[in-house]
């Protein structure tokens, strides 16, 4: 049974949030950054849901002492629904973001959605892909069969996230894909509205693999309609 983590200073939230998610999940609750990052650092956990305004260290703090050493999915939940708020999580490696007011249901879903994307990026490949483990283009290489992307012989550590939209885009270079077709994929969830959230992945990504990420040479925007791979001309 996966572990679930909920962080948040309010106990009504927290009580929401338990009865709608433990019948399938173990969850381990906290009412500040602090108490939540000691259960971290003496539980295996699967997936955090963070609120932002928590006493003692607050969300982002928590995340970003998170990513020093943990890669399992992140989950905003707070009343703090500005773009600045939702892009500063992201940025610092959150893999979705709901604001308050919620529906629990949507809660459940994104959780569920969440663990099945991570629990096929910490997945064997399938016999049928073996011979395609490895993805070469230009001076990347994502090995499949150890879920990690390679540049010029240095493993680049990236989310769940950031691996997965590698991986769609990496398997067919020049293909254009919309946003939608990028959430749809990655996500495994309908795409119903507009938002930043794959633009601000998108730029995580190309700070990790370019050698200018203002003037990308492998992850193109399509203006209009996408993003395209492709691996750059040797001169």
């Amino acid at each position: 049974m996966y572990t679930i983590l909920i962080a948040d200073d309010e106990t009504e939230i927290v009580e929401l949030l338990q009865l709608y998610l433990e019948k399938e999940y173990n969850i381990l609750e906290a009412h500040s950054g602090t108490q939540a990052l000691q259960l971290m650092q003496s539980n295996h956990i699967d997936l955090a849901i963070l609120d932002i305004m928590m006493p003692g260290m607050d969300g982002l703090q928590l995340l970003k002492r998170i990513r020093e050493t943990h890669f399992f999915p992140v989950l905003f939940l707070s009343a703090k629904s500005q773009y600045h708020d939702k892009i500063l999580g992201l940025e610092l490696g959150a893999d979705d973001y709901i604001a308050k007011p919620f529906n629990p249901l949507e809660i459940v879903a994104r959780v569920g959605a969440l663990l099945r994307r991570v629990n096929h990026f910490d997945a064997p490949p399938a016999e049928e892909k073996k011979q395609n483990e490895r993805i070469e283009l230009g001076s990347l290489v994502l090995d499949r069969s150890e879920c990690v992307l390679y540049r010029s012989g240095e493993k680049v550590t990236l989310t769940s996230t950031e691996y997965k939209i590698l991986e769609l885009l990496m398997e067919q270079p020049g293909r254009v894909f919309t946003r939608k077709k990028i959430y749809e994929a990655v996500w495994e969830d309908f795409y119903v509205y507009e938002d930043n959230s794959i633009m601000v992945h998108i730029s995580n990504i190309r700070d990790k693999i370019e050698r200018d990420s203002k003037k990308p040479e492998y992850l193109k925007t399509i203006r209009g309609l996408g993003y395209k791979f492709e691996a750059p001309v040797e001169n």
